[in-house]
């Protein structure tokens, strides 16, 4: 027995589904609703092992039920007398509400998603008897509605799980990683596991969207902080650009020996503050006056190291307000109140909502499960199939429900097998064990073991999605109803036709749809160059750090694909957070060049417009000519007069110097070159 292994949150979540399943169960019955059976299997769907996470995933399973249940009653009434049209629309709405859900990486993408395969569970089944399809819609969506009410208020009453704990304790734990790097960098400690370290914390940031949904529908009272969490979720991962561009000054500083002992001072304290784990405002804005002081005069004729002490004095200031902003949402997120102040950090609030949307697979996601359905559909209608309509349900739920995955073959087979294993378990029970239940108490004690198991099971990761398929299929095709009716012609062919549109749907995702880990990595790396591409030929975002968001967003979905990478791909992973300092620089300059003179501005173009063709290429290495571009840019900017754009101007091109020819030799203003001629 491995039972006895599993903790004792395991058991709570296991015993709240077989106690939520029972009493959807009892309670379509007692409403005589015509298949009490979909109302077991939504708790299975829409149980989660946070209280938070149920609720979140039961309203939008509420509003994707409607949705398609609406969109049923449209299409079938008017397809009826065509099934093979009627299986095309179908289809192509199924198509249609995954690839708008792909887009949508948050939570909310679940009502599209479901909206989709719910017309597929109405639809199909409909097609025998088209003029009960209003009934049918509606009698679905009370049986979904009363499998989720059930869930939540069970889930929410019996010893509920908040999530706000566990976003606590992995803040914490991001911290200390981010603490840990940040120390090393400002103690000058170079360490070779630098680059892993800071895309792991690139993907935990990014874990974090999936647990802001959740805190919103928090009943602890942490839903407050919601927005504090969606906010430092941005704050963390620009965290990492920050750090980096830091670590890169200090090294050529110290390569050109301009690491005076003041600036040695101040990194001393900037690592000791951080140790200390102050917040107090005083204690920052003494750090920031000290950092201040640092800032060197770039006059006519300023030196490279000049230059690059200007550029990390900036970024200090930056990682001042970063850090003291960051701190701030934490406190709020531990104490669950809204965030009120004003942040330091010059973030605007849109640049929470910056995510990636992968267009081009998601359209491939679209048109698997498109063909998936219609060619299942096809084998039903074209062989007469009695309940061959689960074929192509299955062919929709498999295929919407594993479409963000890279490769989502393994995991329908997966679901495949589950199903196999759900049928056994159903055939059991439906001609061995219920026959001997002659009362409602019976059958709730026949039912609650298996209910149980499987709900152990999905508590743990690796054995997930079998006790989720083999109950949400298992107890489906047990198709209970008030009085036993047990049918071993109607039950075999529903479970023939399910594993059949299983096995569909993984064979056509298989030949249209799946790629590898390596090859989305790549793909996301290439869409961050196009970004910048378009950002250096004012075609893309006008914002640095929104661009910077959203190439930080892949960058944290690139990380955990890393370990599928070969060998020769190591090079181009290490200059991650390099291109997203490129890109900021770039449409810093993009923004100086709109205020230059003529010839100023002509200087930047050409900067602008050969970083652009560089980046349309795959190459890692630069072409010196587009260093000779940038020091003739410098040229031009330090012979304008003092002031702020010339200050900016001067900081984005030294930005974009150390981004792009970081072992380059120190840049030497054409005035000192022409006297020392």
């Amino acid at each position: 027995m491995i039972f006895p292994f599993f903790g004792f949150r395991d058991w709570i979540f296991a015993i709240n589904i077989a106690v939520a399943a029972l009493s959807a169960l009892f309670l379509a019955l007692w409403i005589d609703l015509p298949r009490p059976y979909w109302a077991v299997a939504t708790v299975f769907i829409t149980t989660q092992s946070l209280a938070g996470a149920t609720r979140s995933k039961a309203a939008y399973r509420v509003y994707g039920t409607v949705l398609g249940a609406v969109a049923t009653v449209i299409m079938v009434p008017n397809l009826i007398d065509a099934p093979e049209l009627l299986s095309a629309a179908i289809a192509l709405w199924v198509a249609f509400c995954l690839y708008f859900s792909l887009l949508d990486r948050t939570p909310k993408s679940y009502v599209l998603m479901l909206g989709g395969y719910t017309a597929a569970f109405v639809g199909f089944p409909s097609v025998a008897d088209p003029g009960s399809i209003f009934d049918t819609a509606v009698a679905r969506a009370e049986e979904i509605t009363l499998g989720i009410l059930c869930a939540s208020l069970v889930s929410s009453v019996v010893l509920p799980q908040s999530v706000a704990p566990l976003i606590r304790s992995r803040l914490d734990q991001w911290f200390r990683d981010a603490r840990q790097w940040s120390a090393a960098v400002f103690n000058r400690n170079r360490t070779d596991n630098g680059q892993a370290q800071r895309l792991r914390l690139a993907c935990d940031a990014i874990a974090f969207d999936a647990l802001v949904t959740p805190l919103r529908y928090d009943m602890s009272g942490a839903k407050r902080s919601a927005e504090a969490m969606a906010t430092l979720r941005q704050h963390m991962l620009m965290f990492l650009p920050i750090v980096a561009a830091i670590a890169d000054r200090i090294a050529a500083l110290e390569s050109a020996q301009a690491l005076s002992i003041d600036v040695r001072r101040r990194l001393a304290d900037m690592a000791a503050w951080i140790a200390s784990g102050t917040t107090e405002p005083i204690t920052a804005h003494n750090l920031r006056l000290a950092i201040a002081d640092l800032d060197p005069v770039l006059g006519r004729k300023p030196r490279w190291s000049d230059l690059v002490m200007a550029s990390l004095v900036a970024r200090l200031e930056d990682f001042i307000d970063l850090r003291q902003d960051a701190r701030a949402l934490q406190r709020h997120i531990v104490d669950g109140t809204p965030v009120r102040e004003t942040l330091a950090f010059r973030y605007t609030a849109d640049a929470r909502t910056v995510r990636h949307r992968d267009r081009g697979l998601a359209l491939l996601s679209a048109v698997a499960a498109f063909l998936a359905i219609a060619l299942s559909a096809s084998i039903w209608i074209a062989t007469a199939w009695p309940d061959g309509a689960f074929a192509p349900t299955e062919a929709a739920v498999a295929c919407s429900f594993f479409a963000v995955q890279d490769d989502p073959a393994p995991q329908i087979i997966g679901l495949m097998k589950a199903a196999i294993v759900g049928t056994v378990g159903a055939a059991l029970y439906l001609f061995v064990v219920l026959p001997l239940a002659t009362n409602a108490e019976m059958v709730a004690l026949a039912l609650a073991p298996g209910m149980i198991a499987c709900g152990l099971l999905m508590t743990q990761p690796r054995t997930a999605l079998f006790g989720l398929g083999t109950g949400a299929v298992g107890f489906t095709l047990l198709a209970l109803q008030d009085r036993y009716s047990g049918d071993f012609a109607t039950f075999t062919n529903g479970a023939i036709a399910a594993i059949v549109g299983l096995w569909t749907a993984a064979m056509v995702t298989r030949l249209v749809r799946s790629v590898g880990g390596a090859w989305s990595a790549r793909r996301l790396r290439r869409i961050n160059r196009r970004d910048l591409t378009q950002a250096a030929l004012k075609q893309g975002t006008a914002d640095g750090l929104e661009l910077a968001a959203l190439m930080l967003d892949r960058i944290g979905l690139i990380a955990p694909r890393l370990a599928s990478l070969p060998s020769e791909d190591a090079e181009w992973t290490r200059e991650l957070l390099t291109e997203v300092r490129i890109g900021i620089a770039v449409v810093e300059l993009r923004r100086v060049r709109t205020n230059l003179p003529p010839k100023e501005a002509a200087a930047f173009d050409r900067v602008l417009s050969a970083v652009a063709a560089h980046f349309q290429t795959d190459t890692i290495h630069v072409p010196a000519k587009v260093l000779a571009l940038i020091d003739a840019a410098l040229n031009a900017v330090v012979a304008l007069e003092a002031g702020s754009l010339r200050r900016t101007g001067l900081l984005g091109l030294t930005d974009l110097r150390r981004g792009l020819f970081p072992n380059a030799a120190p840049y030497r203003p054409a005035l000192e070159t022409e006297l020392a001629a």
